[in-house]
């Protein structure tokens, strides 16, 4: 059972927390992580790119010179993708990228991710989600304390302004609420800070 170290805002260990091995000690599948991130990457694509073909152009109603004894090639309408302003061949249209992925892969995957990031100690666990300030410089003094100033991601289980404003102004920082935690952002950032009561939600959660 992984036992992480439990924090407070100044960065001082307060305590520790045994998480669950169903959740946090998992075997990591790297090809259900794989997919889930392509399938995440792939909805959130708009699909509205179009290009208008050689029949949706306008003009080309007639041939625009004779067939022979020109010196030029054969042309038989100025709406061919070889002419200036004629339409595009093989080009894009709108369409649907979405891809579905099973419940059971996407709690696999979910489950692989947490288990990493608790393996490879780039996660922390907050006593509590009060930050108190929203000051910018107090939150990069809070990271460089946890050694946490690269890529982190914040999760929290209730709203605060606070520390949406702190956090704001630091380059590849985030805060999702636990609801929105993802695959993609977990595998995305270098390290993990959560707090006390969303580490008990995702084990609530991903525990059954």
């Amino acid at each position: 059972m992984p036992t992480m170290k439990l924090i407070n805002f100044e960065g001082e260990v307060v305590g520790s927390l045994e998480l669950s091995d169903a959740v946090f000690g998992a075997p990591i599948h790297v090809p259900a992580m794989h997919q889930v991130v392509v399938a995440h990457l792939a909805n959130a694509r708009q699909g509205t790119a179009s290009a208008k073909t050689r029949g949706e152009v306008s003009g080309g109603g007639r041939k625009p010179f004779r067939q022979k004894h020109t010196g030029r090639a054969r042309a038989g309408s100025t709406r061919s993708p070889l002419w200036l302003k004629g339409g595009v061949a093989h080009g894009p249209k709108p369409r649907d990228y979405s891809q579905k992925v099973n419940r059971k892969v996407r709690q696999l995957a979910m489950r692989s991710a947490l288990s990493l990031k608790a393996t490879e100690d780039r996660m922390l666990i907050l006593e509590n989600g009060d930050f108190g300030t929203h000051k910018t410089k107090a939150m990069l003094a809070f990271l460089g304390k946890v050694e946490a100033t690269r890529k982190p991601l914040m999760v929290i289980d209730e709203s605060n302004a606070n520390l949406y404003r702190s956090v704001a102004n630091i380059p590849g920082a985030k805060v999702l609420h636990v609801d929105s935690l993802n695959v993609y952002d977990i595998l995305n950032h270098e390290h993990l800070i959560m707090t006390l009561a969303s580490a008990q939600k995702l084990q609530e959660v991903y525990g059954r």
